[in-house]
This record gives C-alpha cells, structure tokens and sequence, in this order.
C-alpha cells in the first residue's frame, strides 16, 4: 500500500514540472513563436477582409476582421496592418448588418489603441445616434471638438445635438466658437439668434453683427430691423431700412416695410412718399395704391384719396379691394364732412359710396363694408327717387348730378339718376 502511495506522489510531483522548452518558459521564444504565426496569416487575412469589404460580404468580413484583431495583426504590422483601418471597416460590417452595439464595442476597442484618432470617434459617435444613445453621442461630439477645435462641421453638428435636446446654454457657446473661427458664417449666426430667442435671450446683438458684417445682404437688414421693432426701437429701425434701401433700390419688400413702420406710426406724409416710391418700382400691385389712398384718406386729403383709389381700379378691376377703397374714400369724407339734416349734397356722396360697396361686394369683397348700414337708413341717409323729383330741370335734363359745396369739391365723378326714378 505503502509503495502504491509513493509511485502517486511521484507522478503528481512530476506532472507539476513544466517540460524543458515549455511555452511559459521563454517569453522571447513565445513571442517569436507568435510573430511567425502572424507573418504567417496577418497577411493573407487582411487581403481576404479587405475584398470580401468590397464584395459587401458583412458576415464574411466581420468573421475575418474577427480573426485579425484576435491575432493583433496590427502590433505585427501596423503599416501592412493599419490599426484605424482595421477598426473602421470592421465596425463598418457590423453597421451594414444593422448591428450597431456590436459597431460599438470594435470602436470602444479601437479607441483603446487609438484615443486621439477622428474617424473612430465620429464612427462611435454615429454608432451611439443609431441607437439613440443621445447623451453619449453628444459626449463624443464634445471630445472630437475638443480634438478638432477649428472642424466647423463637427461644431456644427454639436450645435444641432445640443438643439434638440433644448440645452440652448452649451449651442450658444458652441455657435460663437465657430464664429471665432469663421465670423461671416451665416449659418452660425442665424442658428445663434435662434439659439438667444430659445433660450429667452434678447437676440437683437445678434441680428445688429450679422447684419453689420454683411451689410450688403438685405435680408439680413430686414431681419435685423424686424428685431428692432421688436425691441419698439422705431427709429433705428427706420434708419436700417433706409440703408437697406440704399443698398437695393429695387427691394420692394424694404419699401413695404418702411411705409408701414410709418403708417402704424403716424408718419403719414412720409407713408405716402414711401409707398409712392414703392409703385413706381412695382406699378401692377393694386395694394399700393389702396395704402397710398388710406393714407390720404387719415389725412383727410381726400382729393388724392380718390385719385389713388381710382388709381387701384385701374390696375385691377378685377379685385373688389379696389372698388371698397373707393367706397371708404366716399364714406369718410360723407362722415367727415356730413350736415345736420343731412344735405343733397350729402345724400350724393352717400349714394355713391353705397353704389361702390355694392360692387365690391359683387368682386367677392368681404372686409368692411357699409352696404347693409345705407339700405337700412336709405330714406334718410340716400339721394333718391325724392331728391331726384324735386332736382333741377337742368340736372334732369344732364343726368348727372354732382354735389354743389367746396366741401366735395373733390367729388368729381357724377351720380346717374336709376331707371325707376
């Protein structure tokens, strides 16, 4: 038994003693073991990963970039065996098998070797968005910009992260590095204003350096002065508009927008001047006229209100708007220019200016309108078949009747008695 127990122990004991020329014993053996085994492979499975890469085989690829990572072909080679290549494409496979976790682990991998490379980090990034990983793909973003300080296109799309997520705080900063780098981007500086206003900010600063640094731009002026007005800085929007105006004489749109700063404001001759200038340059747009007879009509210069009115009926007589100008222009002078009994003369101009509503209600007008109010007050507000009876043989014989007082002087166009009268 004794014997037994002794040839066991010396079997065990001789088990344990590693053999002469084990693969523990040498590491330098080892590693030129390993070094032949890659020379012996690396090179023939970069070659397979990289066509079957080409032949779009992801399966394939991944299975070979497997191997090669396996092998650390790069560590044997990294000319032959590129590091950035290998981690690329075979994250790439994995992406076209829509298996982006498996991307990102390769990646994670290849950062390891690779901390500082960009193409790895916006691979992961893309990686992270894939799976709607948000907040590491903004992390990704911040640490390539910190890589690439002066990349615009990684800024901007940390701008845009950082937007969707409502952090208006971190784009605003974002935005202005780049325009340190680039101070005319217009794409930076719209997204800025737009990041201000987000973010409760007044934003006006903006608009005036994206404006100042591009005065030849005249949308950016517009901006800028829609901004102001915003703001109830009137008169510096007023003044932007006029170098606005400067720049582009033809901008129908800056003249537009003068006229009605004026208009709202009670500028009202300077109004006119501005809309006039603006019919020159676009003559076939009856609203110009319209606003331009408004405006007389706030001043009471009828006279020119009917002239302008008449103005709009001849550049569309096809639009109602312009018939109801020329209602308004007859109303307003008959209210402000009534007697107490009402007058002939009076009851002339009402009857035309109920006549015109009429007809602009018929071109589909369907704005303020006093049509209903004269039908129900004709007896007392209307020239008719009473007035008519007890006119002058000499109106009777014209046919044409036309108030008499300086005060409708500008009343120039004569009220025809109707067929029943």
């Amino acid at each position: 038994m004794k014997i037994i127990f002794l040839v066991f122990t010396v079997f065990i004991l001789t088990m344990c003693v590693p053999p002469d020329g084990g693969i523990d014993s040498d590491p330098i053996k080892n590693k030129a073991r390993l070094d032949s085994l890659r020379r012996l492979k690396c090179p023939r499975l970069m070659s397979s990963a990289a066509e079957y890469y080409r032949n779009r085989d992801w399966q394939q690829t991944v299975k070979i970039y497997s191997e090669i990572t396996s092998l650390d072909c790069d560590e044997w080679d990294p000319n032959y065996a590129p590091p950035q290549e290998i981690y690329l494409y075979y994250a790439i496979a994995y992406e076209q098998m829509s298996k982006f976790d498996s991307s990102e682990v390769v990646l994670l991998d290849g950062l390891q070797k690779l901390p500082d490379n960009i193409e790895l980090r916006k691979r992961l990034a893309y990686s992270y968005k894939r799976q709607g990983k948000l907040e590491k793909e903004i992390i990704e973003y911040e640490r390539l910009a910190d890589l690439t300080p002066n990349d615009i296109s990684v800024l901007n799309d940390l701008s845009k992260l950082l937007k969707d997520q409502n952090r208006y705080e971190d784009q605003i900063l974002i935005l202005e590095n780049i325009l340190k780098i680039d101070q005319n981007n217009e794409i930076a500086q719209g997204e800025l204003a737009m990041a201000y206003e987000n973010s409760g900010k007044d934003p006006l600063d903006v608009y005036r350096r994206r404006y100042e640094d591009n005065k030849d731009n005249v949308s950016y002026g517009l901006d800028y002065s829609d901004r102001l007005l915003k703001s109830d800085k009137i008169e510096e929007a007023i003044i932007v508009l006029k170098e606005v105006i400067d720049i582009d004489p033809t901008s129908k749109l800056s003249f537009r927008k003068l006229a009605d700063i004026y208009k709202k404001n009670d500028m009202l001759d300077n109004a006119v001047d501005t809309y006039e200038s603006l019919f020159k340059i676009d003559p076939r747009d009856e609203r110009v006229p319209i606003e331009i007879s408004s405006a007389y009509v706030d001043l009471k210069e009828f006279d020119n209100a009917i002239k302008w009115a008449d103005k709009s009926i001849d550049v569309n007589s096809d639009n109602g708007s312009t018939y109801a100008q020329k209602a308004k222009v007859y109303f307003y002078g008959w209210d402000n220019f009534r007697s107490q009994p009402f007058s002939i003369d009076d009851r002339i101009v009402a009857k035309l200016s109920y006549q015109y509503f009429i007809k602009a209600e018929k071109k589909g007008y369907k704005g303020f309108n006093k049509k209903d109010w004269f039908e129900e007050n004709a007896k007392d507000v209307l020239y008719g078949k009473a007035q008519w009876f007890m006119a002058e043989d000499k109106i009777k014989r014209t046919k044409k009747i036309l108030p008499k007082s300086n005060d409708y002087n500008w009343v120039l166009e004569p009220l025809s008695p109707e067929a029943d009268w």
